[in-house]
């Protein structure tokens, strides 16, 4: 077996040291910006929707919509608006069976906006056509913080009553 010389010996710990070092100060950069990455992610609002749907309106220029918006994330996000290529769009609430338009409701950290018959809901107005049953309708939520939202909100007949379990989804949802 050949020795090595002298010289490179000592020059493989050095070298086996300086690939460790730079091992570690590049694992470090990736672990701190993919742990700042989930934190954000962790402390921001993470939005999901689910149980959208329209009755069939009888009314050839409104309509109201219904859908709930769960929030898994840490901090509370705003519902400023919603836009549709169908007609217009506002957001109205229900506080003590009295209605009325709002610029904005809350969606709170881990929990949910509820849009339901006799509650909060979306009025569609001026309708360039009368949704029918089995279309769907897409709308575009917009945050106050969190990116934009599309959803498909399917037509059902106009006494159509979601089935809800405990966390206020309906198992016919569409997912």
């Amino acid at each position: 077996m050949r020795r090595p010389a002298r010289g490179s010996l000592k020059r493989r710990p050095a070298l086996a040291a300086v690939a460790v070092i730079g091992a570690l100060a590049l694992a470090g950069c990736g672990g701190s910006d993919s742990d700042s990455d989930s934190d954000s992610a962790a402390s921001g609002a993470e939005l999901s929707v689910d149980a959208a749907y329209i009755p069939q309106p009888v009314s050839d220029s409104m309509a109201a919509g219904f859908l709930t918006i769960t929030n898994e994330g840490g901090t509370a996000d705003e519902l400023t608006s919603v836009t549709s290529e169908a007609g217009e769009v506002t957001v109205h609430e229900t506080v003590e069976g009295t209605m009325k338009e709002v610029d904005r409701l809350e969606v709170p950290a881990h929990g949910q906006l509820v849009f339901k018959s006799g509650g909060n809901h979306l009025m569609f107005e001026k309708l360039k056509r009368q949704p029918k049953q089995g279309q769907s309708v897409a709308v575009e939520l917009h945050f106050a913080h969190s990116d934009p939202v599309t959803v498909k909100m399917p037509v059902k007949a106009a006494t159509y009553q979601p089935t809800t379990g405990d966390s206020g989804h309906t198992e016919d949802s569409g997912h």
